[in-house]
């Protein structure tokens, strides 16, 4: 039954979940992809930015006309374009040429305005991320500024609440292990709390580059999954109600986005890549009778 909508906003959420059938081997545990990218940027990240944004103007932190500032590997900056536009906001994005050109003109598309930090054929490195942020706080503390704050604002958590609840509702049976990657950690711990509330309990896996191993080793470092690994604690990641962190190789993220298009249909990034990866693996290990439920967090044509 086709649905109609009063705004934009209303398209975000209520995203469906997948079973995976070609990739999972014989006698492994049930692995569900969640399928963000029918979101309206094709990213999850459009539920953190509508319950930022939507809650700020509700306290009276922005107003409309105001500027929203954030510093970004891309989607999120995508989301926060979309929703401050749709909302009557201005915004301006942090960014760096070491993330897809595809998310800048994404952002520029909504009528963001995109400074561009070099990462002089690096990668996404510590060292850069410390920049964008710095250049960030600076610009945020012009008149008529907010700061979305990503990393730092409480409605990060609670607009990926309903994520979980989702799942729950969807699978409508026991969930054994959730796992994901992790950035700011705000999608992992709100779809671990809806899930909770919907009263399930899973295991919970957070996972990381190999190439940026900063949660198993303590150490970050330069790779190529944009949007997690970025070398910090991150700040909505509680480690002591995670069973297990995992780092997973990048090339085996991309080879698994690979072969999730030309195997199972579905054209997804990185982050996604590396996400089935570690859930096939856990698959294999748990064995039958299990349900794995892993995060599909955007679409792969932003690559």
């Amino acid at each position: 039954m086709m649905t109609t909508a009063k705004s934009t906003l209303d398209l975000i959420g209520n995203t469906p979940i997948l079973k995976l059938q070609k990739i999972v081997p014989i006698n492994s545990a049930e692995v569900w992809l969640k399928f963000e990218a029918k979101n309206p940027t094709g990213s999850y990240k459009d539920r953190m930015a509508k319950s930022v944004l939507e809650n700020a103007l509700k306290r009276g932190d922005v107003t409309v006309g105001d500027t929203v500032v954030e510093y970004t590997g891309g989607s999120t900056g995508s989301s926060l374009a979309f929703v401050s536009a749709a909302l009557g906001l201005k915004f301006v994005a942090v960014f760096s040429d070491a993330f897809s050109s595809n998310k800048q003109r994404t952002m520029e598309a909504f009528g963001a305005t995109v400074h561009v930090e070099k990462s002089n054929g690096k990668g996404i490195t510590p060292e850069l991320i410390q920049r964008m942020k710095t250049k960030a706080f600076e610009l945020s503390k012009k008149g008529n500024t907010f700061y979305a704050d990503q990393f730092g604002s409480p409605d990060v958590i609670e607009g990926y609440v309903p994520m979980g609840q989702e799942i729950a509702d969807q699978i409508g049976a026991p969930i054994d292990v959730f796992c994901a990657a992790v950035g700011t950690g705000g999608a992992f711990t709100g779809a671990a709390k809806g899930l909770y509330q919907a009263g399930h309990q899973p295991d919970l896996v957070g996972l990381e580059p190999l190439q940026s191993p900063f949660l198993t080793t303590g150490e970050g470092g330069p790779h190529r999954i944009e949007g997690i690994g970025l070398g910090f604690l991150p700040p909505f990641l509680n480690l002591d109600e995670c069973s297990e962190i995992r780092a997973i190789d990048q090339s085996d993220a991309f080879h698994m986005c690979r072969r999730l298009a030309t195997e199972e249909g579905l054209l997804c990034g990185p982050s996604t890549g590396l996400n089935v990866s570690a859930a096939l693996a856990i698959a294999s290990e748990r064995g039958p009778d299990t349900v794995i439920v892993t995060l599909g967090c955007d679409h792969g044509s932003k690559y």
